[in-house]
């Protein structure tokens, strides 16, 4: 069975809030302040692996810069949280959750598009650091964090979850959704890391690999895009029941988010794809190594 606010509960007034992404958010939080308190020890200032004896010029430079996280690194993280409280609360909440389906879909897209790169950019590569040195999770966090892993594992995600059998589930099931948006989230950061790891050993792929995949990611988004929108009858029936805003039909609302997904978010990636472009037309070379995080040219003797 689904379940729908009234009519009367959709406000700009009225601001729900949901205990589990608030207690989430101060948790996220709390362990930034937390480690940006702590500060990097000598060892987290160099790659797992890499001493202050075996580091090379451009790492032993990284090393001695700032630690952070700098005033823009704290506004990005911050940034992010306050995003994901408003996304997952309020009136966009209700409305995606309650009404439209066109809304929902501006909610993932601020959930995987948004959302993660703040996340990332706020977060200097030090503060992971002690995670990696565990034996166990590095080789596994490497294959994870490949540009192969990371277009896989977030299109699988994103074409699993719209499906109608898992997206109805998550409809009418508010512990599903809640995995649905922490799916979104982790898959989504996975799918940033090739463009903005800020760990070398977990490194960015060459900025020739990012526009690529940059490129290639918008066609699974396009496919299921053109399925939802080109659909001739409901795929998500528990929006045929909910209230109508606007007049829009729901069938309507469904071609809405087809094209909300397809549109923006195809355009969203030519933008970075753009950006990546002039990052590397800025350092001028191809290798994997110019792409990292604290890389500096080195002029020839």
């Amino acid at each position: 069975m689904y379940l729908l606010h009234p009519v009367a509960r959709l406000s700009l007034t009225e601001f729900s809030v949901h205990p589990s992404t608030t207690i989430g958010i101060a948790l996220f939080a709390a362990a930034y302040i937390w480690r940006a308190k702590q500060g990097p020890s000598a060892a987290d200032r160099f790659p797992v692996g890499v001493t202050a004896d075996s580091a090379d010029a451009n790492q032993l430079d990284a090393a001695a810069a700032p630690a952070g996280p700098t005033p823009m690194q704290r506004l990005a993280y911050f940034s992010s949280l306050v995003l994901l409280f408003f996304t997952l609360n309020g009136p966009l909440h209700d409305l995606s959750d309650f009404y439209l389906f066109s809304g929902h879909m501006v909610q993932h897209l601020i959930l995987t598009l948004v959302v993660p790169p703040l996340m990332i950019a706020g977060t200097p590569g030090w503060m992971l650091r002690p995670m990696l040195r565990r034996a166990a999770l590095f080789p596994v966090a490497r294959k994870l964090t490949s540009t192969a892993s990371s277009f896989v594992i977030f299109n699988v995600v994103l074409a699993l979850w719209h499906l109608p059998p898992m997206y109805n589930l998550a409809l009418a099931n508010h512990g599903v959704h809640i995995l649905q948006h922490l799916m979104f989230i982790a898959a989504s950061v996975l799918m940033w890391w090739p463009l903005m790891s800020p760990l070398p050993e977990l490194p960015r792929a060459a900025y020739p690999a990012q526009m690529l995949y940059c490129f290639l990611m918008v066609i699974p988004m396009s496919i299921i895009s053109i399925y939802i929108a080109m659909a001739d009858s409901l795929l998500y029936p528990a929006y045929a029941v909910a209230p109508r805003i606007l007049g829009i039909t729901p069938l309507q609302d469904q071609q809405y988010g087809g094209l909300i997904m397809w549109i923006p978010g195809g355009v969203f990636f030519y933008a970075v794809m753009t950006v990546v472009f002039f990052k590397w037309s800025a350092r001028g070379e191809d290798s994997e190594e110019s792409a990292q995080v604290g890389w500096v040219p080195r002029t020839q003797p």
